[in-house]
């Protein structure tokens, strides 16, 4: 990845991980939760980060409380920085439940909306239906059609549904990128324990049966399992439900700037005998002129 040079400490250090996507990217999505922040956080937000934000979801249907106009505006704004936005898969799940669907897909897209998630997490969508789903929402001419696979309540798991068929029968019907249930705790929840730790075996099993990982989006609230998965899928893989303050954080441990994935490039560096003579040459220099240590 070729580094930007408007970018602070440019020519003073390497990313350990150079192999980083740069927008517009088609992996390595990151997808930031918005549970209601105000516009002029948004833009704060965006100044700073735009440029390791791809999906900013409003989750729940928490875009349902917004002023009209101020929700326009905030559409409005989140596009300007090349990021796109979509409402949350919940809501559209309550507008099928009331027989309100095409109304929502028509309003979602008349607010400018790039985007639409179809989900199935609370209430309950047979295949049929789900496909059909999709294909409309396509068909309304969104940039791009989310679905999500996983129920947000355990007791509401069907015995039997292999997820990542369900995964291969979206992206066949016209998903572009299918999010795996985290919630907003990361807890509990399909490759999720009780304390939010990674269960291997089900995301191992799930990975292996992926045919492309590449359009597959984990929901990782929080920073040990995105550690994790970037350990397990490398500095590409899709990450959702990012807290907007954390998007830095998460874009430090994608490139290596923060201790544990600087740990593992500085491990297998060193390995490899890359750093056997940079470090002890670093270590000797003199402060500020360059100069050889005595």
């Amino acid at each position: 990845m070729a580094r930007d040079e408007n970018k602070a400490w440019f020519d003073i250090v390497e990313f350990p991980q150079a192999d980083r996507t740069h927008k517009p990217r088609r992996q390595g999505l990151t997808m930031v939760i918005d549970k209601g922040i105000g516009l002029g956080t948004t833009r704060d937000l965006l100044e700073l980060a735009s440029d390791y934000i791809d999906h900013v979801k409003l989750t729940f249907g928490t875009s349902a409380l917004y002023p009209k106009r101020l929700l326009r505006q905030k559409i409005d704004l989140v596009k300007s920085y090349g990021v796109h936005i979509f409402p949350g898969g919940t809501f559209l799940e309550l507008a099928m439940l009331q027989g309100r669907l095409v109304e929502y897909l028509e309003y979602a897209r008349d607010l400018g909306f790039t985007g639409i998630e179809v989900s199935d997490g609370t209430i309950p969508i047979d295949p049929h239906t789900r496909a059909e789903t999709i294909r409309l929402a396509r068909a309304y001419g969104f940039e791009f059609v989310v679905s999500e696979v996983g129920k947000k309540d355990p007791r509401d798991t069907v015995p039997g549904i292999k997820l990542w068929e369900q995964v291969a029968r979206d992206l066949e019907v016209g998903s572009d990128l299918v999010i795996v249930e985290g919630r907003e705790s990361g807890e509990g929840v399909v490759i999720y324990d009780e304390q939010g730790n990674i269960l291997e075996e089900e995301l191992e099993e799930m990975a292996r049966h992926l045919e492309d990982p590449s359009r597959v989006l984990w929901e990782a609230p929080k920073k040990r399992q995105q550690t994790d998965l970037i350990l397990r899928f490398g500095v590409n893989v899709n990450l959702g439900n990012v807290q907007p303050e954390d998007v830095l954080a998460l874009e430090a441990l994608r490139v290596g700037l923060r201790g544990d994935t600087l740990r593992h490039y500085y491990l297998t560096a060193s390995n490899s005998g890359e750093l056997a003579a940079a470090v002890p040459k670093a270590v000797g220099m003199r402060g500020g002129n360059g100069d050889a240590a005595d």
